[in-house]
């Protein structure tokens, strides 16, 4: 006879932390997430539900399978993972863990997630993140993005294929259809389920203004050297 833990009914459901890669797709229309594990094949949105990385046509999490979103239980513990060099650039998620779920000693395995906070470092210069850009890798039909700052942002040149440069922090919620929090190189995250694109805080509307003004510096640099207009501060 093996023993089984008892079935829990929790009263509100659980919240878990987890290191993802914000993602873009190919068109520029949808923007999400994508694992740093076995699922980070298949990205997924703010509000989603696990599907089988094997194929299988059972639902998420399968006893006798790997398949299903995976979370730890506590910020510290995924905070750990992030001094691994391989996750210096990802994000930190909270998440909200929906429909059936399995604990294990570390975190759990289960069936629906809904992302309610993610938390994004520095740039790599050091300076308060604004936008995310292409990282220069990525899935198919998904780029992966990295966190920069106006200024970084405005000095990368359009990529193969893509029309951008970057794509701000409230576009980038936008685009994922959902309420989510960016919370930004130590910024101090507010109460609440999560902030809309247009309830933007003033140092928030103040970087995406840099942003825009790094874009237009680009693209004058650009249009002087095409027409020969000659140096452009």
């Amino acid at each position: 006879m093996r023993l089984r833990l008892p079935e829990e009914r929790p009263a509100a459901p659980p919240a878990g932390f987890k290191l993802a890669h914000p993602v873009i797709s190919h068109d520029g229309t949808r923007t999400g997430f994508a694992g740093v594990s076995l699922g980070g094949a298949l990205p997924y949105g703010f509000v989603d539900e696990a599907r089988c990385v094997y194929g299988r046509r059972h639902r998420c999490p399968a006893l006798r399978c790997d398949c299903g979103f995976y979370c730890l239980h506590t910020f510290e513990q995924a905070l750990a993972l992030v001094c691994a060099r391989e996750y210096r650039r990802t994000v930190l998620l909270e998440v909200t863990v929906l429909g059936a779920y399995i604990r294990f000693e570390r975190g759990m395995r289960y069936e629906r997630q809904r992302v309610r906070v993610a938390r994004v470092g520095a740039c790599v210069c050091g300076r308060m993140p604004c936008a995310f850009a292409d990282a220069g890798w990525g899935r198919t039909g998904w780029r992966v993005l990295t966190a920069v700052c106006a200024e970084c942002a405005g000095r990368r040149g359009r990529t193969a294929f893509a029309s951008w440069t970057a794509v701000s922090f409230a576009e980038f919620v936008r685009c994922g259809g959902g309420a989510l929090r960016i919370v930004a190189g130590g910024e101090e995250e507010k109460e609440g389920e999560g902030v809309p694109a247009e309830a933007r805080s003033v140092p928030e509307l103040a970087a995406e203004a840099s942003l825009m003004q790094a874009r237009l510096d680009w693209l004058q640099r650009q249009l002087a050297r095409f027409t020969g207009g000659g140096k452009v501060s």
